[in-house]
């Protein structure tokens, strides 16, 4: 259940039992026991939720920091304390040369994988794909002009909360594979539920000018003629 908290969440108790075919009752019980125990934690609905029909909007599940422990976060004290001394020794570039080649050793021989793809959206998958067999939970959903990206896990949250060039430093790796710019929006380390990359496909300011340009086309093209060879009025 706490893996479906973790690639899912926040998830309502219906969407769990669901996918672990159970009854809701039942999985509450479980869910009540993970909120006692400090490992999840249950939240209102975003504001943009639309809620599905009388009454009070179903609550939504997902992990606290201690149910993540669960899933890899056992040396965080260790390797934050390694960050702090190599920043303390050899500078915030040491730091950010770190990050930079984390993230090299973290896709490793899967660079090719994602980017022999032609199309930019195959390239994503391929992304999330090699994310999710490091342990990420990466998924991806349309939205917008382009797809973003989802991480629902994140094996060093903890430490990029201090040292945020870990996020960075995955963020320009994300561009430089795709081959476009990309905007991260959400981080665990920020407390949001999972780590989002907006994956632009199309350019937003190019379509507008086309349509521009075809809106003032269409406004300098003469009024129709009438059958007799006049312009209507």
């Amino acid at each position: 259940m706490a893996r479906v908290l973790m690639e899912q969440g926040p998830v309502t108790a219906a969407v769990v039992a669901a996918e672990l075919e159970l009854t809701e009752a039942a999985v509450r019980r479980h869910l009540d026991a993970l909120i006692v125990d400090g490992e999840a934690e249950a939240r209102a609905p975003a504001r943009s939720a639309r809620p599905r029909g009388r009454g009070r909007p179903a609550r939504e599940y997902l992990l606290t920091d201690t149910g993540r422990v669960r899933f890899g976060h056992g040396y965080d004290d260790l390797a934050t304390q390694a960050l702090r001394f190599l920043a303390d020794t050899a500078g915030e570039e040491a730091v950010d040369a770190f990050a930079r080649h984390r993230v090299r050793e973290l896709l490793g021989s899967d660079l090719d994988a994602v980017t022999a793809p032609a199309e930019p959206a195959e390239r994503v998958e391929a992304l999330a794909r090699v994310l999710s067999a490091r342990g990420y939970a990466a998924q991806t959903r349309r939205g917008g002009f382009g797809v973003q990206l989802c991480q629902h896990h994140c094996p060093v949250a903890h430490v990029a909360t201090e040292f945020p060039e870990l996020c960075e430093a995955e963020t320009r790796a994300f561009a430089d594979l795709l081959g476009t710019h990309v905007q991260r929006l959400a981080t665990i380390a920020r407390g949001d539920a999972a780590c989002t990359t907006h994956v632009p496909l199309e350019d937003p300011e190019l379509l507008a000018r086309v349509r521009d340009r075809g809106a003032a086309g269409t406004a300098q093209l003469p009024p129709p003629r009438s059958p007799k060879g006049r312009q209507s009025l």
